[in-house]
């Protein structure tokens, strides 16, 4: 019999972090961390989990990657606000606000990359994991991770150079 209230009080916050570091968005992260765990029951069902607390990042990892990628789309058949839309926040200090933007340049730009490089980006950069750990939770060989991050990060570096340039 799975524990799962023990599995969700030790790993349950660092799923929570795992799709807010993608998502930047607390209900998109929530919903997320609600979707990991409805998946990783459905997964325990027919598999044996060693590693919960990985399975469950990586789950969050590919959902909130997915989110993020819906975010993109649907941010783009929105309209704009008009420029005389009255301001409805306080402005947020100049580093708080540079953040914000370089954040969610970034989380455009990895909507765009391969979904599986994303990955890897994201428990490499924001996971803190190491390539022989992402290689066995992927079931990939530790060259093919540093191949997957390499591509990603070059990618990613066109993407942010080219919205820098239409932004500027």
């Amino acid at each position: 019999m799975i524990d799962w209230e023990r599995i969700l009080s030790h790993d349950g916050p660092a799923v929570w972090r795992t799709a807010w570091r993608v998502l930047g968005n607390r209900a998109d992260a929530d919903e997320v961390f609600q979707e990991t765990f409805v998946a990783a029951v459905e997964y325990s069902r027919t598999h044996t989990v060693i590693h919960w607390r990985a399975l469950l990042q990586r789950l969050a990892t590919a959902r909130a990657i997915d989110r993020l990628r819906q975010r993109v789309r649907r941010r783009n058949r929105e309209m704009p606000l008009p420029e005389d839309h009255p301001e409805t926040s306080f402005p947020l200090p100049l580093q708080a606000a540079e953040n914000a933007e370089l954040s969610a340049t970034l989380r455009l730009a990895m909507a765009e990359i391969p979904s599986r490089q994303a990955e890897v980006f994201c428990l490499f950069h924001l996971d803190g994991w190491s390539y022989p750990e992402i290689a066995e939770h992927l079931a990939i060989s530790t060259d093919v991770v540093g191949v997957w991050l390499h591509r990603a990060r070059g990618r990613l570096r066109e993407l942010l150079a080219e919205m820098n340039e239409v932004s500027s």
